[in-house]
Parts: C-alpha cells; sequence; structure tokens
C-alpha cells in the first residue's frame, strides 16, 4: 500500500488543481484570511501620532522592535492593532513544549491523547493572554515615554491610554490566533506559520524597491545588486536542500505469526532533520541580544554607561555580537533538540512494538546510538543556522543592504512554503485516490 502510494504521490497531476473544488475552497479561504490580517495590520491603534511615531521608531529600527517589526509585517512601525502579531502565542507554545518535559503533571497529560492536548491548547492560550498583556502595557509605557522632533507620540498618555492599548493589542493577538486556527481547520494547514509568513513576504517588494533605488542613486554598484541576487538564489537552494534533508535510520520489525497469517517482518526508516531545532534558535538569541540595544533606545541620552557600551559593541555586525550570537545559536540549537527529541522515549517505544535498528542491541544500546548521530546532526544543524544567520548581518553592517536578507526570516519563508506544498500536495493525492476509486467502481459496474 506504501508503495502505491509513493507511486501515486511521484505521477502526481498539478494540472487537477482546478478540478479538486474542496482544494480550491480551502485556497480561497486562506487567501481571504491573510487579505484580512494584512488589511488589519494598518488599522493603529487610538491616541498615536503616527508621524511622530514613524520618526521614533526609525532610530530604534536597529533593536528589539526592528526584528519583531520584520515578523508583523510593519505592524509595529505603524502600532496597529496587530502589533503584537502571532508572538506571544508563539512564545506560550514554547514555554509549554518545554514544561511538558519538566513538569511531571503536564508531562502525564501530553500522553492522555486527544484530552491530554486539548487541555494542554488550553493553557497555551492563557498564557498567550498574561504575555500579551504584559507586553501591551510594556509597549504603552513605553511609547508614552517617546518624543521625537514632531512632538510626543501619545497624544493624551495616562491610565485610559493605558488600558485601551492593552486591551486593543490584546484583541488582536487572539483574533490572530483563532484565524490561524480557522486556516488550519479550513484552509491548508500551518495557519499560524501563514500568517508570519505573509507579515515577512509583505516587506519584501518595499526592500527590493529600496536596494534598487540604492543602485540608482549609486549608493550600491550595479555588480553588487547582481551579485547580492546571485546570493540570494544560491541561499535559498542552500536552505531548502538542509531543511529536506533527513538522516534516516533503518528499523526492523520481527516476523510474528497469528494463526494461520503472519504479520511484520517489514523495514522503515526512522527520519531524523538536520535542522531539528527548526527556527527557534535564531529567535531566542536574536531577541536576547537585541535587548541591551531596545533598553538604550528607550532611555536616549539618558542612558547609563554600561548600558551605551553594551548598545556600542553589541550593535550589528559588530565581532563581540558576532560571536555571541553565534554561541547563543549553537546553545539553542541543542537545548531545544534535546526537549523535541528524547533518544530514551524513541528506544522504549521502537522495543515496545518489536521493533530494532539492525546490529543494535533493543533499550539502551539503542538510546544510545540514536543520541550519538542525533548530536552529530545537530551540530551540523547549528553551523548551518551560524552561517544563515550571519549573512544578513555582514550584508546590512559591510554592504550597507537596507534590508534583513537570510537568518530567521528566510528559514520562516522556507519552512512554511515547503510545508504549504507538501499540504497541497497531500490534498491533491487525496483527490486523485478518490478519483481513481470512483473510476474502478465505475469500470466494475460496467463489466456486470
Amino acid at each position: 500500500m506504501s508503495s502505491a502510494a509513493e507511486q501515486l504521490a511521484r505521477n502526481l497531476n498539478w494540472g487537477n488543481l482546478g478540478k479538486a473544488t474542496e482544494l480550491k475552497k480551502r485556497l480561497w479561504f486562506t487567501l481571504g484570511a491573510l487579505i484580512i490580517y494584512r488589511i488589519g495590520s494598518y488599522i493603529p491603534v487610538p491616541g498615536i501620532d503616527p508621524v511622530a511615531l514613524a520618526d521614533v521608531f526609525q532610530r530604534q529600527a536597529g533593536g528589539l522592535a526592528g526584528l519583531l517589526d520584520v515578523f508583523s509585517g510593519g505592524s509595529i512601525g505603524r502600532m496597529s492593532i496587530f502589533a503584537l502579531s502571532i508572538m506571544p502565542y508563539i512564545s506560550a507554545s514554547i514555554i509549554m513544549q518545554i514544561l511538558t518535559t519538566v513538569v511531571p503533571s503536564l508531562e502525564a497529560l501530553k500522553k492522555e491523547g486527544e484530552a491530554g492536548r486539548k487541555k494542554i491548547n488550553q493553557y497555551t492560550r492563557y498564557g498567550t493572554v498574561v504575555l500579551a498583556a504584559v507586553q501591551a502595557y510594556g509597549i504603552a509605557v513605553g511609547l508614552e515615554s517617546q518624543t521625537s522632533t514632531l512632538g510626543n507620540v501619545v497624544h493624551d498618555p495616562g491610565l485610559y491610554f493605558r488600558f485601551v492599548t492593552v486591551v486593543t493589542l490584546i484583541g488582536g493577538t487572539m483574533f490572530l490566533m483563532w484565524l490561524g486556527e480557522q486556516v488550519t481547520a479550513r484552509g491548508v494547514g500551518n495557519g499560524i506559520s501563514l500568517i508570519i509568513f505573509a507579515g515577512i513576504v509583505a516587506a519584501m517588494p518595499g526592500a527590493m524597491v529600496q536596494t534598487l533605488e540604492l543602485g540608482r542613486t549609486g549608493s550600491l554598484s550595479a555588480l553588487f545588486i547582481i551579485g547580492l541576487i546571485i546570493g540570494i538564489i544560491a541561499v535559498v537552494i542552500f536552505v531548502v536542500f538542509i531543511e529536506t534533508a533527513q538522516r534516516r535510520i533503518l528499523v526492523q520489525y520481527p516476523k510474528r505469526q497469528m494463526g494461520n497469517r503472519v504479520y511484520g517482518g517489514q523495514a522503515s526508516y526512522l527520519p531524523l532533520k538536520i535542522n531539528t531545532s527548526g527556527v527557534i534558535p535564531p529567535i531566542f538569541a536574536s531577541s536576547l541580544l537585541l535587548f541591551p540595544a531596545t533598553i538604550a533606545g528607550f532611555q536616549g541620552t539618558g542612558a547609563s554607561d554600561w548600558v551605551q557600551w553594551v548598545s556600542v559593541y553589541l550593535g550589528h555586525g559588530q565581532p563581540l555580537y558576532l560571536a555571541i550570537y553565534i554561541g547563543l545559536i549553537v546553545f539553542f540549537c541543542f537545548f531545544y533538540t534535546t526537549v523535541v527529541f528524547q533518544p530514551a522515549d524513541t528506544a522504549e517505544n521502537l522495543k515496545k512494538y518489536g521493533g530494532f535498528l539492525p546490529g543494535i542491541r533493543p533499550g539502551k544500546n539503542t538510546a544510545e546510538y540514536l543520541e550519538y548521530v542525533l548530536t552529530r546532526l545537530t551540530t551540523i544543524g547549528a553551523a548551518y543556522l551560524s552561517v544563515v544567520c550571519i549573512i544578513p548581518e555582514l550584508l546590512i553592517a559591510q554592504g550597507g543592504v537596507p534590508f534583513y536578507f537570510g537568518g530567521t526570516s528566510l528559514l520562516i519563508v522556507v519552512s512554511v512554503t515547503l510545508d504549504t506544498v507538501t499540504q497541497i500536495q497531500s490534498h491533491l493525492l487525496a483527490y486523485q485516490y478518490g478519483d481513481l476509486i470512483g473510476q474502478a467502481r465505475l469500470k466494475g459496474g460496467k463489466n456486470k
């Protein structure tokens, strides 16, 4: 059965996309949801001067706000109702995922199946509200202290402004969370990821126009722009190759006889990705490193000496910044991989169902072998993430490129694109299965 499915997948006809009515409905629903998200990213929070905000944000673009603005599709720079984007939900999900491995009660809840999963999702939503409230209040207080050459950013600071801002931003985040769940259920899947993807992609045309404008004015040479385009294509190909690469470990199942029938005796593969941790290490590393620059920016000229020193030496492209950035990426790669993949649990599950690795004894030896392989893969994955994430820092600091290329944004765009294509392929595969079954029944009826 599996070989037949693989053969059908290889012969998948994308021309059937127009005939698959259910898939078309899902695609239109997804597109409509993303349009709603983009419209909402232009609706500002009440009580803010957009011109003064743009002037202040331009000075703060190198800090944490600039990084988050990439994921929110410019919503932070405009301080829209979706300024927090879906990031509080992502943070709450990561925190909950880590807690399920260290808190026994949550770990037991995770093993309860669908009921436990729903309970964990509910806790994640509660955590999203708490994180969004804290971040929204911090933004409101920070905006009240901001002034530009054009005046104060907030028209009427005070308790009422803070209340309105917190409620508005929490509502925006919860709406995006609901919208992402709807896209997952009624669209092509990966709703949360698609929302982040849409925000990143929305900034690409403006970045391209800005780059070409710098080339027209002579700030960037034509040869440099051509080399940049070639480099972009090469890096994208490299990222796609690594993200789809797997280390397949052969798993053998013994034959079992039950009555007159023989079961098992089949071989399968345990796929281990090179980049098991995904985009989590760059996100965590960037957030930690950009906090000092953000604090110094909010304090302005009154910042203390140590904050100013940290903001200077931890600026984009500085040797200390690059060294710490790489170190944090490597650390979070190994840390998060140990959270999401447990060799001991995998070895125990294989032993429970009779599976074994050829030449390796089940149980402890299998767990040690899996950990050995995973450590080597994680080392390669950490080096890969470090290279991809250092590229934008060098381009901005040394080449004067006016946009982020590489790093977390590129990883998210490539990963979400690959996942979305896989989802569409699965829907087309299901459609072709149904079409083949219908044809077989029709032929059977005619033969009768």
